[in-house]
């Protein structure tokens, strides 16, 4: 197995157990997220709980599903492959990113 191959499956182990444990939490999970546990708890009551953590642990699942499907391709093909996986994971990364907790979080407000 090439290293792109491993790689992959790695990264998709690792989104999977995230993605279970958001799953079984339920809005409990929602005080893993960065940012939001930091905020006071008169604050964190204005939002929903469970809509951060299922969108949290849907989030976890596509880039599971993402990192399989190019560990898998990349083990049978090329290596590549999983280069434009990872480039593709960054960008999916990156345009859920914020660094203002506010606007973070601006979406999931009761």
């Amino acid at each position: 197995m090439n290293t792109g191959a491993t790689s992959c499956f790695f990264m998709a182990g690792m989104f999977l157990i995230l993605s279970i444990i958001f799953a079984l939490s339920k809005e409990k999970g929602a005080m893993l997220l960065a940012g939001f546990n930091m905020l006071p708890k008169w604050k964190r009551e204005h939002y929903d709980k469970l809509k951060m953590s299922k969108d949290t642990r849907d989030k976890f699942f596509i880039w599971f599903l993402l990192c399989l499907v190019g560990g898998i391709l990349s083990h049978f093909f090329s290596s590549y492959i999983s280069i434009i996986v990872f480039i593709i994971w960054i960008i999916l990364f990156l345009k859920d990113f914020n660094i203002d907790v506010e606007k973070a979080f601006s979406k999931y407000k009761l």
